[in-house]
């Protein structure tokens, strides 16, 4: 009975030590929105703008897999033979 003590009295440790952990990520990381709002109003227009170049590019990758998805011969491999 002894020998399970240690294994009960480490894991209850552990389990203490990553709970904390989590508590005080919970309470010292800011949210999107706070680090979005605490930026200065230059760095907010360069993250909007790099937010919408981002979004226009997958906004075009999705109308390319739309074409693609369309028409069957362009999902072929370009090698492939024309029979």
């Amino acid at each position: 009975m002894s020998g399970k003590m240690p294994w009960l009295q480490l894991a209850t440790v552990s389990t203490g030590i990553i709970g904390l952990g989590y508590v005080l990520l919970k309470a010292t990381v800011p949210t999107p929105e706070e680090t979005y709002n605490a930026m200065s109003p230059d760095l907010r227009r360069k993250v909007d703008a790099n937010r919408a170049a981002r979004l226009a590019l997958e906004e075009g990758m999705k109308r390319q897999q739309q074409v693609q998805a369309s028409d069957p011969e362009s999902a072929k491999p370009v090698w492939a033979d024309k029979s």
